[in-house]
């Protein structure tokens, strides 16, 4: 709701306190509220179908969901920024790749979800886990390697975690995380609880065989899998229409449905993820591609710019972004001022500032840590004695 339908001005004490309530954390996403007005938008593009009818370009929402929108992807867009500045001091070491511009596949597809649905990713993972319900805190400790990240700092930019809301990982292998995702379905299937599975993997490893090889077994079995290709158009720094003869992903599964999204549209995904949820429950596997973009290189180590234009970039960024989108539907319907949200802003980057700050103090992971989540408990190796080299095992 606006401030100014709650009779405050942006400047006042009381909506400085509720903007700063508001956004203390990523909002979940509820079911509309009956004295909550719907809005009805229509998506940027139409959706494109292969073997399936193509849902509907007509999406209900609600003022409290595009300001939550809104509000998620800022925090997602202000902690990629940062990581960038943190991993060119140095602070966060390693492997880093960003997700800035692609923030509307992440908070689409939680809209259309529960976390008792199973996401499983690739290394791009940062605003995956924010979207699960990870903290600020939790994900800059991660970046820095230090002990109090999702992963206790041994994981890194790479394999953020969080199991109790269904977010089975960031993945450093290229497409292995397609097969896992597969097998999370299986359980699903066999367990009988009526939620689905989300594999998602970029445009680069759309062409890995394993991936051909998940989706076979995924369909024989019916299994409730949904393969996401993110598809940003550069796997590292080769464009799409150099490394695929088709480079239409959500028609690779041949005899499996696909849909293409544009990834851009936070409502145009929530719209895909839903439809593609109650499909994958009653008849198997189906493939999203979402066209998407993302503003950074591949990873921190490549610039971006050396296969690409900067016109290129800054073009997406005007015609395209995703909470530029955002920012237009809620002015135009009112919702909030331009004050109302630049105030949003100014006080998440207060917030990520603050995180930084607290994931600095955690300590790094004790050396022994390095022996500890390999093994089932009771097994493993260690390491003893002032060298290090004697070592006991325990195997079953």
């Amino acid at each position: 709701m606006a401030l100014r339908r709650l009779g405050l001005s942006s400047s006042s004490p009381c909506s400085n306190f509720l903007l700063r309530s508001l956004s203390l954390q990523l909002h979940p996403h509820r079911s509309f509220s009956s004295g909550e007005q719907t809005l009805t938008i229509e998506t940027s593009v139409p959706f494109i179908a292969h073997r399936c009818e193509p849902p509907s370009r007509t999406v209900e929402t609600t003022p409290s969901e595009l300001l939550s929108f809104f509000k998620d992807m800022s925090l997602m867009r202000r902690m990629e920024i940062a990581a960038d500045s943190l991993y060119k001091a140095k602070l966060i070491r390693g492997f880093c790749h960003l997700y800035d511009g692609q923030e509307a596949v992440a908070v689409g597809m939680e809209a259309a979800i529960t976390k008792k649905d199973c996401i499983i990713t690739a290394y791009r993972d940062h605003c995956i886990y924010l979207g699960r319900g990870g903290t600020l805190v939790e994900a800059f400790a991660e970046l820095m390697g230090r002990r109090a990240g999702c992963s206790k700092g041994k994981g890194g930019s790479m394999h953020f975690y969080k199991k109790d809301s269904g977010f089975y990982g960031g993945h450093g292998i290229v497409g292995a995380q397609v097969p896992l995702g597969c097998g999370l379905a299986f359980a699903q299937k066999y367990q009988k609880d009526n939620t689905v599975t989300f594999s998602m993997y970029g445009d680069g490893a759309a062409n890995q065989g394993q991936i051909f090889e998940a989706l076979n077994m995924a369909a024989l079995w019916d299994l409730p899998a949904i393969l996401v290709c993110e598809n940003n158009h550069y796997g590292m720094g080769t464009a799409e229409w150099r490394a695929a003869k088709s480079p239409a992903y959500y028609k690779r599964g041949d005899y499996v449905p696909g849909l293409k999204v544009d990834g851009m549209d936070a409502l145009a995904v929530k719209q895909a993820c839903k439809f593609a949820k109650e499909h994958a429950l009653q008849n198997g596997p189906l493939i999203l591609e979402m066209d998407t973009y993302r503003y950074h290189g591949h990873s921190m180590s490549d610039p971006g710019s050396t296969y690409r234009t900067r016109d290129e970039i800054s073009g997406v960024r005007q015609e395209r972004d995703p909470i530029e989108r955002i920012r237009k539907l809620i002015l135009s319907h009112d919702i909030a001022t331009a004050a109302d949200l630049k105030s949003i802003e100014k006080d998440f980057r207060k917030q990520v500032d603050e995180a930084i700050a607290q994931a600095k103090e955690s300590s790094m992971p004790e050396p022994s840590e390095l022996f500890t989540n390999v093994y089932v408990k009771g097994y493993g190796v260690e390491a003893f004695g002032a060298d290090r080299k004697e070592v006991r095992a325990i195997l079953p």
